[in-house]
Parts: C-alpha cells; structure tokens; sequence
C-alpha cells in the first residue's frame, strides 16, 4: 500500500506542477485551485507512504516521478523540445527510480 501511495503522491504532483503552468502566476482560479488540492494530495500521500518506505528512498523517488513527469507533461502539452537528449536523461530517472525500488 505504501509503495501504491508513492507512485500517487509523484503523480499529483506532476499534476500540481501542469496546473501550476496553466494558473498563469496563479491568476487563474480553477488552475490555481486543482494546483494547491494536487499539492496537498502530494504531500499528504508521501507521508502515508514514508511510514512505511525509508525516507531516502521516497523522496527520491517521489521527485523522481515528479521531476520526469514534469518534463514530460512539458514535451506532449506545452510543446517544449523533443530532443534525444532531454528523452535519454528521462530514461536515466526511471531507471534510477526502478533501481531505488530494487534496492528497498
């Protein structure tokens, strides 16, 4: 259950962060407001998640998800660069979100 809470907690905040982008400096009201309920989500998931997952590990991987979520959410929806390399940098977080997940 733990491990369900993480992988939730890095989505809302992929979520929080794409709500973030579309609230325009939080000048948008339903943008702004999903953005802080993902925030919140996020936060309060990882905490379910860290009683039971060491916090190196769920941090780690939390900002994982977040971090190439973020940037994928950013090439498919706001049309941000597609190049091979920023692809290959993607591939080295999951593999070292998987590779974290392994060692726990």
């Amino acid at each position: 259950m733990a491990w369900l809470a993480l992988i939730a907690a890095g989505f809302c905040e992929v979520v929080m962060v794409s709500f973030m982008k579309l609230s325009e400096g939080f000048k948008r009201i339903i943008p702004t407001a999903v953005c802080f309920i993902a925030g919140a989500l996020s936060f309060y998931l990882l905490s379910v998640a860290l009683l039971e997952i060491p916090v190196s590990t769920g941090y780690g991987i939390w900002t994982g998800i977040g971090s190439a979520g973020a940037v994928v959410m950013g090439m498919v929806f706001f049309k941000e660069a597609k190049d091979i390399k920023r692809i290959a940098f993607i591939l080295c977080i999951v593999g070292s979100i998987i590779g974290l997940k392994m060692v726990s």
